[in-house]
């Protein structure tokens, strides 16, 4: 083993194997004159080989005694205080986002985890102090934040059960600062992404494979600012040296962080997910109606008693684009001497390229946009779609004007059937003669002429039907099927309540459904597929939750009815 250098700094990082504390243990073995110690909830490090930004620095470490590894709980005193003895400086950078729903087991590792790690340092004599916090601690997801600095309080209302610990936590080790001689701060990222990211980048992926990513969620002006994970590690880097230099302007405070280059959240989030290989949407819903689905289901879930949230990933990225969250950092700036060392967009290069497991598989990209339109394999794929689908600009506009003009002789003129059809052939016939007598290059009647082949399938396709209409038939003379029934006698009684009784009015409804709504459906298929999605969803999740509560009911009713007896 290495000798170490009398000159080296011992420090540990609680939650070294987390998000920030990867990138942070990292930093500190460039630095040179560190011996870090990394300790973290698992119960054995497991090292990756081929990860030679983080893991193989690490590695190279542990070999020659300038890192060591230690298992720690932070809910056991006694685990912390072997971890941190010896060390001047301790970063607690824990990512605790995992009990983001128990309030119990999260008050525990946060809250009760920071109190003995205060205690633990203070027994073990160690100098410093630095917290990873959130910017969140000040977010009542209510109001907007433009520009905000460290003079705003702690958030009333907190967004989530994760936030309002985090601020208890921070809080406890501001208090803390300068008691038995040690000397705390907190930082406060806003919006941390990068490479491993488990929360930010993984949610907007949830969103783009799911119904909702055909839509812009709420206003695509709000503002966000965001925080390169390396950054913050840099960051709290910047924070131990300042203790050490300005003790004074530095210990008990707490300092935002950022990027310092606010962007617009679906800015952000589209390029993300374009770098993966998911499509822009175009159609803006307000966030107001996003809100108010994605409460309702919330209300559904409470109603069953479950914790469990499989729209969670959407009730974030709503929460995000819905508001407008930028922070001031001059004070990071001033007192830390704390400047960005990876730029946003360097930043989100890298966290693209380290997601390459959750890319939409470019084959899929090339087979969806060679891949024809659902309605127009609903319609045969054939001269019909080309027609009704607007293929041929100037053969659909004859085509309809054709459609139209039957429609009004035949409905709107106010003269039987049988009169407008014998003025019609009256006037085909004259059209025929006049235009064979004016032209000379008119072919026989040949072009007139039915083909034996089309006469085939002709016959052919009338059999099939009178085939399938026998088949119906016989099934519902066998009385077996309900749905089957409904399947039949559903569509007939609406055939017979439109096309019988309204029957010129359901016509020329149908023209304009054929030639104007299927063209404007295909124009925005996967918004109208993605809205009809989130409907069913909404459904769904009414359904689910009022058979749960049926069957609590029933199952508690024979229980009470012993009771009583």
């Amino acid at each position: 083993m290495a000798m170490v250098d009398d000159q080296s700094k011992t420090c540990t990082v609680l939650g070294g194997r987390s998000f920030v504390g990867r990138s942070l243990v990292a930093r500190l073995l460039k630095l040179g004159f560190w011996i870090v110690r990394v300790a973290d909830s698992t119960q054995s490090l497991q090292l990756d080989p081929d990860d030679h930004d983080y893991d193989v620095p690490l590695d190279r470490a542990l070999s020659t005694g300038r890192a060591f590894y230690f298992h720690v709980d932070v809910r056991n005193k006694k685990s912390v205080i072997n971890a941190i003895e010896g060390s001047s400086v301790v970063f607690y950078v824990n990512d605790d986002s995992s009990c983001n729903h128990d309030f119990f087991s999260g008050y525990t590792i946060i809250v009760q985890g920071v109190k003995n790690v205060i205690s633990a340092c203070q027994e073990c004599k160690v100098k410093r102090l630095i917290y990873n916090s959130t910017a969140d601690v000040v977010l009542d997801n209510s109001h907007d934040i433009h520009n905000g600095n460290e003079m705003l309080l702690y958030a009333t209302k907190f967004k989530n059960v994760y936030s309002e610990l985090k601020a208890q936590a921070e809080a406890t080790v501001l208090l803390a600062n300068d008691m038995d001689g040690l000397l705390t701060c907190a930082l406060r990222p806003s919006n941390v992404f990068g490479p491993r990211d488990e929360q930010l980048l993984p949610s907007l992926v949830d969103v783009a494979k799911s119904s909702w990513a055909k839509f812009i969620i709420g206003s695509d002006v709000n503002m966000c600012d965001y925080t390169y994970m390396e950054n913050v590690a840099h960051a709290l880097i910047c924070a131990e040296a300042a203790l050490v230099s300005r003790m004074v302007t530095v210990s008990g405070k707490a300092f935002f962080v950022t990027n310092l280059e606010p962007m617009s959240s679906w800015e952000f989030s589209l390029r993300m997910l374009e770098g993966l290989g998911y499509y822009r949407p175009m159609v803006k819903i307000p966030d107001v109606v996003v809100r108010l689905m994605v409460y309702l289901i919330k209300v559904m879930h409470l109603k069953t008693n479950s914790r469990h949230n499989s729209n969670s990933s959407v009730h974030n990225i709503v929460r995000l684009m819905s508001h407008t969250t930028t922070y001031d950092c001059s004070a990071a700036q001033h007192h830390l001497e704390y400047s960005p060392v990876v730029s946003l967009d360097e930043g989100i290069t890298s966290t693209i390229e380290s997601f390459s497991h959750l890319a939409k598989d470019s084959s899929v990209i090339l087979d969806e946009f060679y891949e024809q339109s659902k309605i127009a394999q609903l319609l045969g794929g054939g001269d019909v779609a080309e027609i009704l689908l607007w293929r041929d600009e100037r053969k659909s506009f004859f085509c309809f004007c054709g459609v139209v003009s039957l429609f009004y002789w035949f409905f709107l003129c106010e003269r039987t059937a049988v009169s407008s059809a014998a003025q019609l052939l009256l006037l085909v016939t004259v059209f025929l003669y006049g235009y064979s007598l004016m032209s000379t290059e008119m072919s026989s009647y040949s072009r007139f002429e039915v083909s034996e082949k089309g006469m085939r399938n002709f016959v052919t396709n009338i059999v099939s039907i009178w085939n399938g209409v026998s088949h119906v038939i016989k099934s519902l003379a066998q009385g077996r099927s309900w749905s089957f029934f409904l399947k039949v006698a559903v569509p007939l009684y609406f055939f017979k309540l439109f096309l019988v009784n309204y029957f010129p009015i359901s016509l020329g409804l149908a023209l304009a459904f054929s030639f104007i709504l299927l063209f404007i459906y295909e124009q925005y298929e996967e918004e109208i597929n993605g809205l009809i999605g989130i409907l069913n969803e909404l459904t769904r999740q009414y359904v689910v939750s009022e058979i749960s509560l049926l069957l609590m009911n029933t199952s508690t009713r024979p229980s009470m009815s012993k009771d009583v007896r």
